[in-house]
Formats: structure tokens, C-alpha cells, sequence
């Protein structure tokens, strides 16, 4: 991969053959989250999910922590309404909204903020070394973009109320076992396997992933009956693009497929 910024931006972006990666890089600060990175981050995604040549994103951090949370000198001498005017949702659109598949590759601290980021993505792969949580309780607050919510429809009110009301967190294996990481690597491996992930969505057909994205974003707030109705209309559309019948044509005649996201 090649690398499109200097060792010195808070984000480091790169693309390889469909995949773009986002390489979160304030090393020294444990990744903790501050307006530029924020900045950056999102600004990272609207390039990428604007780019027709990237199929699949995989956001990262370093070796030894994924994010450890939001920057707290942003914060801790704001009012209510001065947090208010930050307007922190909005640095979290372009990820949560994302209509490309998205894939988290967390090492070691992956806490608060950090670990909201992780959950805003479809595939989580971890390594034994990851240590997740949603510790805000101990320093006065409580999850501001999505970490109660999410968390909850992850692992159950249970799990989620031992995070956020006693700051417990969850080693790697554990979140595997509970459903919160789709898969559990060997230390330093989670990368590499989610890079493995990324470029088995690259031969995917696009339009295909984008329509299992939205069913399961959308389907999860719905009724049974409504969300089945739902995946049945994304199912039919799929049956007036070419990849479908590039597709199918390709499994009958025992060749593989060429999808091109029309």
C-alpha cells in the first residue's frame, strides 16, 4: 500500500487494489481522540466512499492501542452547551453512514470513543492483546456516539451495563465470545487478517454490499415483518444489475466472477 500523507498527520490514508486503509496516528497520545483526528477521520471516509476504486475500508490504529478515547483536554473545561457547539456527531457521519463495508482491526486499548469507532464498523477483527471498553463513568460522563446503544444491541443490557457502570472492559476473547468482535486473531495478527477480509469483499459484487449494509443497519430498528420486507425489495432490486447475471452465469459455467458494481 502506499501511503498518501506524512508520518506527522493524525490519519494516515492508503489505498491497494480496492482497499483504503485508515491508519489512526497520534501514537504518543494512545490515539486519543481530539478535533483533527476527528477531522481527519471523517474526512478520510468521504474520500474513500467517494473513491469508485475502493470497495472496502479498514480503519486501524497502532501496534499496542487502537484508540484509548476521546482527548479529554477537549472537554473537561466545557459547559453543556459548549460541548453542544463542538458538534462532535458530525466528525461521526461519515463513518455511521458509510455505504461501503467497513472493517475495524483493533490492537491492545480500544476504549470509550475508541471502541465507539470499532462498533460504527460491519467487521471487527481483534487480536488477543485488545482490551475494550466504555470506561467515560470514571471521569464523570457517559458515551456520547453510539456506545451505549450499540453496545447494548451487541452483547445484551447485562454485559453493557458491567462495561459502562463499572468501566469493566472486555478482553479480546471475551468480546469474541459475546458477539461484540466477528473474529479473534493471534497478537499483531489483526491487520493482516482484516486486510485478508477486506480483499475477499474487493471480489464482491459492490452493489450486493452496499444493499447487505443498508438491510442490516436499517432492518434492526424495524419490526420482523417490516424488515423482511425490506430485504425482500433490496433482493429483487439486485435482479436489474449485471453482476447478478455475471453471477449466476459464472457459478453455472464453473468460472469465477468479474463483478464491475453495475
Amino acid at each position: 500500500m502506499q501511503t498518501e500523507n506524512n508520518s506527522n498527520t493524525p490519519v494516515q490514508v492508503e489505498r491497494d487494489q480496492g482497499v483504503g486503509l485508515v491508519r489512526l496516528n497520534r501514537a504518543q497520545q494512545l490515539n486519543a481522540l481530539n478535533l483533527e483526528m476527528r477531522q481527519a477521520i471523517a474526512t478520510a471516509f468521504l474520500a474513500l466512499s467517494g473513491d469508485p476504486a475502493i470497495r472496502v475500508i479498514v480503519v486501524t490504529g497502532g501496534e499496542k492501542v487502537f484508540a484509548a478515547g476521546a482527548d479529554l483536554r477537549l472537554l473537561v473545561d466545557k459547559s453543556s452547551q459548549e460541548v453542544a457547539e463542538l458538534n462532535l456527531p458530525s466528525y461521526w457521519h461519515p463513518v455511521a453512514s458509510c455505504e461501503k463495508p467497513v472493517i475495524a482491526a483493533v490492537n491492545g486499548y480500544c476504549l470509550g470513543a475508541g471502541s465507539e469507532l470499532m462498533q460504527m464498523c460491519d467487521i471487527v477483527v481483534a487480536d488477543t492483546s485488545a482490551r475494550i471498553g466504555q470506561p467515560e463513568a470514571k471521569v464523570g460522563i457517559m458515551p456520547g456516539a453510539g456506545g451505549t446503544q450499540r453496545l447494548a444491541r451487541s452483547v445484551g443490557k447485562p454485559v453493557a451495563s458491567l462495561m459502562l457502570m463499572c468501566g469493566e472492559a472486555l478482553t479480546g476473547e471475551r468480546a469474541y465470545q459475546l458477539g461484540l468482535v466477528s473474529e479473534l486473531a493471534e497478537e499483531g495478527q489483526a491487520l493482516n487478517r482484516a486486510l485478508e477480509l477486506a480483499r475477499k469483499v474487493t471480489f464482491m459484487p459492490p452493489r450486493a454490499m452496499h444493499a447487505i449494509k443498508r438491510v442490516l443497519r436499517q432492518g434492526s430498528d424495524l419490526p420482523l415483518p417490516e424488515a423482511l420486507q425490506l430485504e425482500q425489495n433490496e433482493f429483487q432490486k439486485l435482479f436489474d444489475t449485471t453482476d447478478q447475471t455475471e453471477g449466476m452465469t459464472a457459478f453455472l459455467k464453473k468460472r469465477k466472477p468479474k463483478f464491475t458494481g453495475n
